[in-house]
C-alpha cells in the first residue's frame, strides 16, 4: 500500500484540493471523512464541509470527539478504518493532538495511514502530520509543537499569510530547534508518496510548497516544482 499525504497552508475547504485527495484514493466514489478536532468540532466548519462535498464524486463522513457512548455506538477507530480519505481541520493544534492521545485516534490514523487511507489537511490539519512546526495553540507568542512525525521533518503552513511565521520558522531552523522541512503558502499544497515528496500542486500562480533547510549558517528555500490546479 502506498503512504499518501497531501498538505496545504490553509485549513479552508476548498474543492481542488479535496478532489486531489479524492482522486489519489484510486476509487470511484471514496469515503472522506473531515475530523474538525482542532476546531472543537465547530458545526459551520462540518456544514462547509459537506458542502463542498457536492462538488466531490465521493461519500462525506464528520468524525466528531464531543460525542457520549449513548449517541455513538461506533469506535473513533473503526470510523477511521473504513474511510478511503481524510482530511483534518484547522484550529488548535495542541488540544487536537493531546484530545487524539487520549482517545487514541492517533493510533488509529498511523495504522490507517500505513495501510494506504489518503491523509491530509491544512494549517493544524497539516503541522500534525510531522514531526515538530510553530503553533497559536498557547497564549502568547507563537510557539513549538511536537506532531505525529508521520513525516520526520518540520512543517509550516501559512507561510505567506501570518507575517512572523515565515521568519520564525527560518529562525527555529537555524538554531536547531526545529529540523529541517516543509513549508506551503496558503493556497499551495505538498504530496507525499511514502514519505517522499511526489509533487506541489497550487490554486494560483501567487502561491508555493518549499523545502527550507539551513545551510552554512543560512537558510535556503528550494520551490517545489509542480502544477497548478482547479
Amino acid at each position: 500500500m502506498k503512504k499518501q499525504l497531501l498538505v496545504y497552508g490553509s485549513g479552508r475547504h476548498t474543492v481542488p484540493f479535496l478532489n486531489y485527495m479524492v482522486e489519489a484514493t484510486g476509487k470511484s466514489r471514496p469515503n472522506i471523512c473531515f475530523i474538525p478536532t482542532a476546531s472543537g468540532d465547530d458545526k459551520a466548519y462540518c456544514i462547509r464541509f459537506y458542502e463542498v462535498c457536492k462538488h466531490l464524486n465521493a461519500i462525506p463522513h464528520v468524525l466528531e470527539v464531543w460525542v457520549n457512548s449513548y449517541d455513538h455506538q461506533e469506535s473513533f477507530t473503526d470510523q477511521i478504518t473504513r474511510m478511503d480519505a481524510i482530511v483534518v481541520g484547522g484550529g488548535n493544534t495542541l488540544n487536537m493532538l493531546a484530545i487524539w492521545k487520549a482517545q487514541g485516534i492517533d493510533v488509529a490514523l498511523k495504522n490507517a495511514y500505513n495501510n494506504g487511507t489518503v491523509m491530509g489537511g491544512g494549517s493544524a490539519g497539516s503541522l500534525c502530520w510531522f514531526n515538530g512546526g510553530t503553533t497559536d495553540s498557547r497564549p502568547g507568542n507563537l510557539s513549538i509543537v511536537e506532531g505525529m512525525a508521520f513525516i520526520a521533518k518540520s512543517h509550516c503552513p501559512h507561510y505567506n499569510s501570518e507575517l512572523t511565521r515565515r521568519p520564525l520558522y527560518h529562525e527555529n531552523i537555524l538554531s536547531g530547534k526545529l529540523s529541517d522541512g516543509y513549508a506551503c503558502d496558503d493556497r499551495s499544497a505538498i504530496h507525499f508518496i511514502d514519505g517522499e515528496v511526489h509533487t506541489s500542486v497550487s490554486l494560483d500562480k501567487e502561491n508555493h510548497s518549499y523545502y527550507v533547510y539551513a545551510t552554512d549558517g543560512k537558510i535556503v528555500e528550494e520551490r517545489i516544482s509542480g502544477s497548478i490546479i482547479a
